[in-house]
């Protein structure tokens, strides 16, 4: 039960168990509240006999007292065992979230947007925290004392019972019939709502491209039809939603008029008296209330599917795991006939083989669409390779935690990730221990002090969301600082200096030359003057290994590498001219 619990509502061990409790606890509430009924129900008969004995006056004023105080503890467990309990596993799960995606292979994100993601670790978990709070111990509770209740009905009168009871299932079932239309409606929802949240988010993050080309009206237009979906598909779901449940409720009131219309005709049969009469038109009231209140919450249960379908999906997720010590012998990178496809299908990797020595730059060259990129990202296992092996050192990187196997590189990608803190921050994060004469030493080998000096708070300037407050060459050298910082044994660089100007690039360059000495350097670049010094070039074409040799020699050979030096010579010579 346990396990069926943790997957259905995407609840950790503990959660499951709590959730477990919940349902005691909110039985055994519901079923308290009936105590008030046999105390009404002993009342009335003595009353209806004449008068309350003296010797029974005691009974009665403890009978209230112990009620009340019965009601009070049991209503204490029953808040803590829904709200607390829930408040305290919405942050596990939240923090459960978090943990799972950092361990996910980067190709779960390739099917996954931002606003996927994020509706899911907090949306999502602010509607199941609201449904493990309130729907479903509630509903369970309800169910489970409600049965008690009708067992105890039909020891004491089976016709009776029967007649408070046949509303129950029929009411049941017409909430259940609406399970596949409102997972239906609810999955359409989702999906708008996605859609919508990924145009606001787009909007936002392209509003200068948007205005500067007249294009703010147009994108609107496009908006306000993607949140009027999201409307319009609220509406079906709360009407559905409403016509099922109003339908059950409707239904199950009848319960009372059965029960008055049964219950008179055995009253003028003879075969109950007043009292029993008046008792279980007093217990089908209590009794109906909370199951009017678990129909709403069947419903809504129902509604809550798929947000926890989309919780477990991250879940149970395959991980990307392995060893956590490095058994590497040197960091020489070897490609041993590789072959990599994406999810969807298309191979971009057939059959690779080159080695990246120690000491030694390598660079990947060829045309778009070649492999390049993917090479380095396999290299750092952010894929898991489909055939053949890569290895660092002898060490075969499939078979390394990827956090463990990370620690061996530093990486200077072309586009820069910066967070909205300082610049002594954004450094630190090369390594997270370093001291601030450590990150400073790092920022000068980077070239970076002249420009943090002339920030107005110099170190402590907040660079804004993503370096929003800095230029392109400016954040290119914090990425560099970083990786100075660092100071891992391995390199990958991809197109670096490939959106910057002549003399942003100089600097630049001058750094990585800096940075890369004695490691082993993976360089990805378009620009022929970018990798004319590397020790070797690897030429990826097609998802090959084209060519693959020092500059020189491939100069010499007249292929795919002298054309492209040939073509940037030309290109650059037409500029100038």
């Amino acid at each position: 039960m346990i396990e069926k619990l943790k997957h259905k509502y995407a609840l950790s061990e503990n959660g499951a168990k709590n959730m477990i409790k919940a349902f005691v606890a909110v039985t055994i509430a519901n079923l308290v509240l009936m105590l008030p009924v046999g105390l009404l129900y002993q009342l009335t008969s003595y009353l209806l006999d004449g008068k309350v004995p003296k010797d029974k006056l005691g009974f009665f004023i403890g009978g209230i007292v112990v009620v009340f105080l019965l009601v009070a503890v049991t209503t204490y467990f029953q808040y803590n065992a829904t709200f607390f309990s829930t408040y305290v596993e919405s942050g596990v799960r939240r923090r459960a979230l978090a943990e799972k995606l950092r361990r996910l292979p980067l190709s779960f994100f390739g099917k996954k947007d931002l606003s996927d993601l994020t509706n899911t670790i907090m949306s999502d978990c602010a509607l199941l925290e609201t449904g493990s709070s309130h729907w479903i111990p509630e509903l369970i509770g309800s169910m489970i004392s409600t049965t008690i209740i009708v067992i105890g009905l039909l020891f004491f009168n089976w016709k009776m019972a029967l007649a408070a009871v046949w509303v129950m299932p029929i009411a049941f079932i017409i909430v259940l019939t609406s399970r596949k239309g409102l997972k239906s409606v609810q999955k359409k929802t989702m999906t708008y709502k996605l859609s919508c949240l990924d145009g606001i988010q787009e909007g936002l993050e392209t509003i200068r491209d948007l205005r500067s080309n007249n294009m703010t009206e147009t994108y609107m237009e496009g908006l306000n039809k993607k949140i009027k979906a999201v409307e319009k598909n609220a509406i079906v779901l709360e009407f559905k939603n409403a016509a099922y449940v109003c339908s059950a409720q409707m239904i199950l009131k009848l319960g009372i008029g059965t029960v008055a219309l049964v219950g008179s005709i055995l009253l003028v049969n003879g075969e109950i008296n007043v009292l029993t009469l008046f008792v279980f038109l007093l217990v089908v009231t209590r009794m109906y209330e909370p199951l009017q209140i678990a129909l709403q919450n069947l419903s809504a249960l129902i509604s809550l599917e798929p947000s926890c379908e989309r919780m477990d999906e991250i879940l149970s997720h395959e991980e990307q795991t392995g060893a956590e010590i490095l058994t590497n012998k040197g960091y020489d990178i070897v490609f041993d006939h590789v072959a990599f496809a994406y999810d969807s299908g298309e191979q971009v990797l057939s059959d690779v083989s080159f080695t990246a020595k120690q000491g030694q730059v390598t660079a990947l060259i060829g045309p778009s669409g070649g492999g390049k990129t993917t090479v380095s990202r396999l290299a750092a296992r952010f894929w898991d390779i489909q055939k053949g092996t890569v290895t660092v050192g002898g060490m075969d990187v499939s078979k390394v935690e990827p956090e463990t196997l990370l620690s061996l590189y530093s990486i200077v990608f072309q586009d820069v990730t910066l967070f909205n803190n300082t610049v002594m921050e954004n450094i630190r994060i090369g390594r997270k221990d370093a001291t601030d004469e450590e990150v400073m030493a790092a920022a000068r080998l980077a070239n970076c002090t002249d420009f943090i000096e002339k920030l107005p708070d110099k170190w402590n300037t907040m660079i804004g969301e993503n370096g929003s407050e800095l230029s392109g060459g400016e954040r290119q050298r914090i990425s560099i600082a970083r990786a100075f910082l660092k100071d891992a044994p391995i390199i990958l660089m991809d197109e670096a200096t490939a959106s910057l100007d002549v003399d942003n690039e100089s600097v630049i360059q001058e750094s990585i030359s800096k940075l890369i000495r004695n490691k082993t350097v993976l360089i990805i670049a378009h620009r022929m003057r970018t990798v004319d010094g590397a020790d070797q070039i690897v030429v990826l074409k097609d998802g090959v290994v084209a060519e693959q040799g020092t500059p020189a020699a491939l100069k010499e050979k007249k292929g795919i590498y002298k054309h492209m030096v040939d073509v940037q010579l030309e290109s650059e010579q037409w500029k100038y001219n």
